[in-house]
């Protein structure tokens, strides 16, 4: 076994704090990694509060993991210590499904395992997350990273980046098409970057005027301020798509209004409460689409590495020490954060 130290939730009422555990020594397809930073998803702070009601405690968040390999089991062919690797929101599925065997993981008829509260495959025990200095994952499931600088940056793309790469990708966005996206935080910043490195025309949703200027330096080329009537009635009818990563309930039918005919919005983000539901009407008469996406595959997880390597996207992040996970956390809620928080695990040593 590993000594481990990290982070964790005890119960959903309490900060996070200190937790020292034990991690499986590597199996012969085994990739033991030290964690250099994990970045952080608002969905680790629902887990962390229970807020999905599914949390198994204690819980050791974290999903976005980039570090180096520290040591490799027997069977490793993939990877060699001192490789620089990520893993993200998955480590293992049931490799045998419809799902798996097309490389769409994230969708495994069984379940995937997730890097935190999942419980693995062949055993009951709870699976621990990156607000930890190592973990142990099954090579199939480490992601080559090929930047070579700003790594600390590159983390959140293990989870944002795949969350908004995926739905871009699936639904064919390039050049010609006009594109927008809903709302400028850790996922949505993510998706202006690459909509427009996909060759895309992006457009801005936003509720905060004073995200305009952040939009335009990140990509899009025009911002749509959505509390004014005005501006959503001028671009009524002429999106070709929109991925909307707001995570919080909201009325959807104001912003399908916004698409042509045959248009399609795909919903990345995960409220706590459900949206209010659309009317038909909305969809039915321009023979648009409501859709939903997940993250990606390995596949595609690694397809989105190379691809933001070779365009030099990175996420724009404020770097913290673990002790500032709970002020995190807090500053998360008040969408104090541009645009995410990464954790910087040398810190750990402090702790």
């Amino acid at each position: 076994m590993i000594k481990t130290r990290g982070y964790a939730a005890l119960n959903g009422d309490q900060p996070l704090q200190p937790f020292d555990f034990e991690r499986r020594a590597p199996a012969p397809q085994d990739v033991q990694i030290d964690i250099l930073y994990c970045g952080v998803c608002h969905s680790d702070l629902h887990t962390a509060r229970n807020e999905w009601g599914n949390t198994l405690f204690p819980s050791v968040p974290g999903h976005e993991i980039v570090g180096r390999v520290a040591a490799i089991g027997s069977a490793v062919d993939k990877f060699q210590v001192g490789d620089l690797v990520g893993v993200g929101c998955m480590i293992d599925s049931c490799q045998h499904c419809p799902s798996c065997a097309e490389g769409l993981e994230q969708f495994c008829d069984n379940g995937f395992t997730g890097t935190y509260n999942g419980s693995a495959f062949g055993g009951q025990e709870n699976t621990y997350g990156g607000y930890a200095n190592n973990i142990v994952v099954r090579q199939e499931f480490v992601l080559k990273i090929s930047h070579t600088d700003n790594l600390a940056a590159v983390a959140p793309l293990l989870c944002a980046g795949i969350t908004t790469y995926s739905p871009l990708r699936h639904w064919s966005v390039g050049p010609g098409q006009k594109v927008g996206v809903v709302g400028l935080g850790g996922l949505g910043h993510m998706g202006v970057k690459i909509a427009r490195a996909m060759g895309a025309q992006v457009v801005l949703i936003t509720t905060s005027p004073d995200k305009s200027a952040d939009g335009l330096r990140l990509g899009a080329e025009e911002v749509i301020i959505s509390t004014d009537p005005q501006q959503m009635a001028a671009a009524r009818n002429s999106l070709d798509f929109i991925l909307n990563t707001v995570a919080a309930p909201h009325d959807l039918d104001a912003l399908l209004a916004l698409l042509k005919r045959d248009g399609t919005m795909t919903l990345v983000g995960a409220p706590a409460d459900p949206h209010p539901a659309p009317d038909v009407f909305s969809l039915i008469f321009k023979r648009r689409k409501l859709a939903g996406s997940l993250i990606g595959g390995i596949q595609e997880t690694q397809e989105m590495l190379d691809f933001c390597a070779e365009h030099g996207i990175v996420s724009d992040i404020e770097l913290i020490p673990m002790e500032g996970i709970n002020d995190a956390y807090e500053r998360m809620l008040q969408g104090d954060v541009r645009y995410r928080f990464v954790i910087d695990m040398a810190s750990l040593a402090n702790n």
